[in-house]
């Protein structure tokens, strides 16, 4: 009974939702309109295991979409010297963070990049 509740719960949440299999570029062109917030969540760059190929270019790319879309943008990337300059000339903030994937006391402390157009 209760999986039907969730079923019920999860079509009524996601009832006005679009899925797209789309070019990140095409998605934000899309649907680029003043009253649309795009949140990006791209590769962390000098990471790997992500089997996505994500240069330095399209970063430099989002940021220049960030820059000129009538819609709002926030992105989180790694914050590394790299990043801050993809992304100079928007708001940004430097947040803590603890990778604890090992578990345990294996966490790894490091700080994300959250920027944003407005």
């Amino acid at each position: 009974m209760r999986l039907e509740e969730d079923l019920s719960q999860a079509h009524l949440r996601l009832s006005r939702t679009y899925i797209e299999h789309l070019d990140w570029q095409a998605c934000i062109s899309k649907y680029d309109r003043s009253h649309t917030l795009f949140y990006c969540d791209p590769p962390y760059w000098g990471t790997e295991g992500y089997g996505v190929d994500f240069n330095l270019d399209q970063y430099a790319r989002m940021a220049e979409l960030a820059k000129t879309i009538k819609g709002k943008m926030v992105i989180s990337v790694n914050d590394i010297p790299e990043m801050r300059e993809a992304f100079s000339g928007l708001t940004m903030a430097s947040l803590p963070i603890t990778y604890t994937l090992g578990g345990g006391d294996k966490g790894v402390k490091s700080a994300e990049l959250v920027i944003r157009n407005w």
